[in-house]
């Protein structure tokens, strides 16, 4: 048949419709504008962000919370590097993700011409494909594979250059077929295998992680859990892929990880690892499991084969997506767990245990308990409350006290990313407007990327977010304090008056500095929020000597103090 005629954004447009595309994100350029006018006649709703890293974190946002390739398009050289930290963390995350980006014309190319890149270099390492759209024509096939990349296997961001000149081609040009994710399975002997394994464990664990699952693949693990009395942890940034009030979560493996767990995970027999790449996070610095060959027998389950065997070398390595793994292990025979069944209840007395007040607020002396914060976050949001947070200490109140309600309330960078918190908690309330969504922000992560607070007041978005805000970027501090105690350099900070730039930008603002403050001014933000459609910020003033739950910089300090007169 006799195709029309359109020019290469029309094309682009239309693709991205086929592919069910009904959300995308970004910063205008002039070098995709035949986009911009394509975008303006359909129904794809476009997120005008304030900065183009925003624009990434928001379209890794929307990757994790719907499964699709999140969308975003930005212009040449400035906006293309501004949007990295998007991609690096969508890559290390396993999120799917399609960056666009504006294109200097062909006539230009290798001239070092104004803004002119070479995507496939720059972006190399940090995603799965890249490529430069050069007809027209080709188009369709371009985008197809893109959203072919990005879902299957593992998953993770493509990224596509589009020179401007090919955009105003008229090309005629049939479209595809919508993509198709492709995932690998088990077999039915590894699944076996599988099965043996556990029925000789005598101490398995099990840990889920990792990019490409669904509500159905979380709710299989959980009926295979349930089945063979299993205990289930999670690893960093993934602990809502296990409802946490579930009987057999047990905690996160991550940063911080709780002394017990961490000795439980050293102790397993068996460790059934489904979807985590078993990284430095994850394994405490690779020490939780000795590398290459663990001492515990470790089945890894992975959705990339170059990943299974690249740094533990596991006695059973599953190639498989999330759904078909999960499908089938809730499907699989239960074993007679009778050698564990006690541990679980143990391992969950343990993280309740773990959870408590810490001594740092027991005396009473810290006018406002961080602690205290998130037990009334718990008490007064739903149990699906989604929480975002960014890179920072102030992060671990919300790891650590916070229970998630399973599949997806939790978006954070694995990257350890700084400025991730805002964009995404913005973009989930987009997504989502009927969830209720609270912003966990330190003080200096919120300033890299708080101009999306705008985002949020022009689309409605009523998310809540909560500012740590301590005067300084607490981690480095913390760290610096180990290793040169005393010595404080480059990490104190003057900050705005977060609550007051609220107001400015169009929506509400509270400062709390007592405990007792704080459920009524979350109430207010929360009534605020829903009423208005507004967000709502809350900043929390608050001695930053209370660094982590466990230690002050005070008790830091001293240590490090001690050790080196030692020495």
């Amino acid at each position: 048949m006799t195709q029309p005629s359109r020019t290469g954004g029309q094309i682009l447009v239309d693709a991205l419709k086929i592919h069910g595309v009904d959300t995308a994100f970004g910063v205008p350029g002039e070098s995709y504008l035949d986009v911009l006018d394509a975008l303006h006649d359909s129904d794809i709703r476009f997120i005008i962000n304030r900065q183009e890293g925003g624009a990434a974190f928001m379209a890794d946002a929307y990757g994790k919370m719907t499964g699709k390739p999140g969308i975003c398009f930005v212009t040449r050289g400035p906006g293309a590097t501004n949007a990295s930290i998007g991609v690096h963390t969508a890559f290390q995350d396993s999120t799917p993700m399609i960056l666009f980006i504006g294109q200097v014309g062909s006539d230009f190319m290798d001239r070092e011409a104004f803004q002119e890149i070479d995507y496939r270099r720059m972006y190399g390492q940090m995603a799965k494909w890249v490529a430069q759209i050069d007809r027209a024509d080709r188009m369709p096939e371009y985008i197809a594979r893109a959203f072919q990349i990005a879902t299957s296997g593992r998953p993770g961001p493509v990224v596509l250059a589009l020179p401007e000149d090919m955009l105003t081609t008229l090309a005629a040009v049939a479209d595809t077929r919508s993509y198709q994710t492709v995932q690998a399975s088990p077999s039915t002997a590894q699944i076996a295998t599988v099965r043996s394994m556990l029925a000789e464990a005598k101490k398995p664990l099990v840990l889920l992680g990792g990019g490409g699952w669904n509500e159905q693949a979380c709710a299989d693990i959980q009926r295979f859990a349930e089945a063979n009395d299993l205990p289930v942890s999670c690893a960093f940034r993934f602990q809502d892929l296990l409802d946490n009030e579930h009987p057999n979560y047990i905690g996160d493996v991550g940063i911080g990880i709780n002394p017990k767990l961490a000795a439980r995970v050293r102790e397993a027999d068996v460790i059934l690892a489904i979807g985590p790449r078993l990284g430095e996070m994850t394994t405490s610095g690779y020490s939780l499991l000795a590398s290459p060959v663990p001492a515990q027998r470790l089945i890894h389950v992975h959705a990339d084969t170059e990943e299974l065997g690249s740094v533990y070398q596991a006695e059973l390595m599953i190639n498989s997506g999330m759904p078909q793994v999960a499908a089938m292990l809730a499907a699989m025979e239960p074993v007679n767990a009778s050698a564990w069944q006690t541990s679980v209840a143990e391992a969950k007395a343990d993280l309740h245990a773990w959870q408590q007040q810490p001594a740092i607020f027991k005396d009473g002396k810290a006018p406002l308990d961080l602690w205290q914060v998130v037990q009334q976050i718990d008490k007064l949001t739903p149990h699906d409350v989604i929480i975002t947070n960014g890179a920072g200490n102030y992060a671990t109140w919300a790891h650590r006290f916070h229970s998630y309600g399973g599949m997806r309330t939790q978006l954070a960078p694995t990257s350890g990313a700084m400025g991730y918190s805002v964009p995404a908690g913005v973009a989930a309330k987009i997504i989502a407007p009927e969830r209720t969504v609270v912003t966990f922000a330190g003080d200096g992560e919120y300033m890299m990327n708080g101009q999306e607070l705008a985002t949020a007041v022009q689309y409605q978005a009523g998310v809540v977010i909560i500012v740590f805000n301590n005067g300084m970027f607490g981690t480095i501090r913390m760290h610096q304090e180990r290793d040169y105690p005393g010595r404080v350099s480059g990490t104190t900070l003057h900050n705005p008056d977060f609550a007051a730039l609220s107001v400015a930008y169009g929506g509400a603002g509270e400062v709390v500095t007592r405990t007792e403050e704080f459920a009524p001014a979350l109430e207010r933000a929360l009534a605020f929020t829903r009423d208005k459609h507004l967000p709502a910020v809350i900043e929390l003033r608050y001695d930053g000597n209370l660094i982590t739950p466990g230690a002050t910089l005070e008790t830091i300090r001293k240590t490090a103090q001690a050790a080196k007169a030692a020495k």
